[in-house]
């Protein structure tokens, strides 16, 4: 069964840092292109970050380019997101997810909580 798990979320001031990590299991974590994607409260889905399979290519949403960095390390089968100079706009409900092989996004976790507040 594939299993995403994410953790790392939290309560965090204006300016803070976090750092979002995700588990992967039950599949081959290293054949996969994975993403961030975040839903802020009563908002739609967001996507945050790509990163290709071997972990060189990222790219990111305008909204935090420059501020989060995305990482993984294939040997643990673990997604990272660095979150660096947060805004009360990034508070969300943050997930992993896989991308497919239609490119889809195919399987999600159950999300960590990002608050931004002073």
């Amino acid at each position: 069964e594939v299993q995403l798990v994410e953790s790392g979320g939290g309560l965090v001031q204006p300016g803070g840092s976090l750092r979002l990590s995700c588990a992967g299991s039950g599949f081959t974590f290293r054949n996969y292109y994975m993403n961030w994607v975040r839903q802020a409260p009563g908002k739609g889905l967001e996507w945050v970050s790509f990163i290709n399979r071997g972990g060189d290519t990222t790219y990111y949403a305008a909204s935090v380019k420059g501020r989060f960095s995305m990482s993984r390390d294939n040997t643990k089968d673990m997604l990272f997101l660095q979150m660096n100079s947060l805004k009360p706009e990034d508070t969300a409900l943050y997930y992993c997810a896989r991308q497919g092989a239609d490119y889809g996004l195919d399987s999600w976790g159950k999300g960590t909580l990002v608050t931004v507040s002073s």
